[in-house]
């Protein structure tokens, strides 16, 4: 009887076990098939477009060529007469990189260091709460309004080089329209877009940060800097490294900035990856060569964090 017992109770935890199971499913599979649907398939396919040449006409008319793609939007030939600095100066694809890397340099690390610095202004302080708003704002307005009203101010008559000249400086061109100043307007927008979001991030991780540790430094006579170096910082370290990952990727994929403020001009030289995969796909409708330039990209993006995240099990190993 005690064993028909236990036999019938574990039949019972089998079945609730399966039920359990089923229900976490059925919540799942609405996100797990949307990715599928709109992110899994479509990265399939322009894996496998890549390899094939296909105008967008007929479908029939795709052909099979390899890598010949690759080759084409790599410039091989020219570049293996030429060298590296042809690739970098006059090919598309190393223009496109060299533009989207520098603006990622230049744009994390100001971004960081300005999220910071309003986190730590803002984290105790009277009426934190409205400027918190204020700076939280920009990231949930409308790109287009945003890149209008910054392409007006940094116009050759707008008001921050009307100020910068008030200054005694002489500067009166047009940021947009200037090939050594362009990708410097995209970047100065990026930053002021994006450092209200990753402030609210760093003010979450402000919070988290133990008192303990900055009353033992204040006891030990640790200044505000100190204590900001060697405690607070250090603290930190887990939503800095969260932080530049995501604003890697973010860079990496810049678009919309540049589309609406400069379209890649003047010339070439605020050409990003992103703007340079559009024009191939749905200007010059090469969709294979398109592809071949986004999984160049992935690949990209995926060493750069699997490189990140190596380096941050090792920082903290150590």
């Amino acid at each position: 009887m005690k064993k028909d017992g236990s036999r019938q109770a574990r039949m019972k935890m089998g079945k609730l076990e399966r039920k359990n199971t089923l229900i976490a499913y059925s919540f799942l599979a609405p996100n797990f098939l949307g990715f599928a649907i709109f992110t899994l398939v479509p990265v399939l396919c322009a894996v496998a477009l890549s390899f094939f040449e296909w105008n967008g006409g007929d479908i029939s008319k795709i052909q099979f060529v390899g890598m010949q793609n690759y080759a084409t939007v790599f410039n091989v030939k020219k570049v293996a007469e030429k060298g590296l600095e042809y690739f970098f100066t006059r090919v598309d694809l190393g223009i496109a990189l060299k533009n989207t890397v520098y603006y990622t340099v230049i744009t994390v690390p100001l971004t960081i260091v300005c999220a910071l610095a309003l986190a730590m202004l803002l984290n105790r302080v009277k009426g934190a709460t409205f400027f918190r708003a204020v700076y939280f704002f920009p990231y949930v307005a409308s790109m287009v309004a945003i890149c209008v009203c910054w392409s007006f101010m940094l116009m050759k008559d707008g008001p921050i080089n009307q100020f910068i000249m008030a200054l005694g400086i002489p500067f009166n061109k047009s940021w947009t329209a200037d090939s050594g100043m362009a990708i410097w307007s995209i970047i100065l927008v990026s930053v002021w877009r994006n450092m209200g979001y990753y402030m609210v991030i760093y003010l979450a991780a402000l919070q988290g940060v133990p008192r303990e540790l900055l009353e033992a430094a204040t006891v030990d006579g640790a200044s505000k800097w100190k204590q900001f170096l060697h405690v607070t910082l250090p603290q930190l370290r887990p939503t800095t490294f969260f932080v530049s990952v995501m604003m890697i990727i973010s860079c990496f994929k810049i678009y919309d900035v540049v589309a609406i403020m400069t379209d890649g001009g003047p010339g070439r030289s605020t050409k990003m990856l992103v703007t340079y995969i559009f024009d191939e796909a749905f200007v010059k409708v090469r969709y294979g060569q398109a592809s071949a330039i986004s999984m160049i990209l992935l690949i990209i993006v995926l060493a750069v964090t699997v490189i990140q995240f190596s380096s941050e099990k090792k920082f903290s190993n150590d």
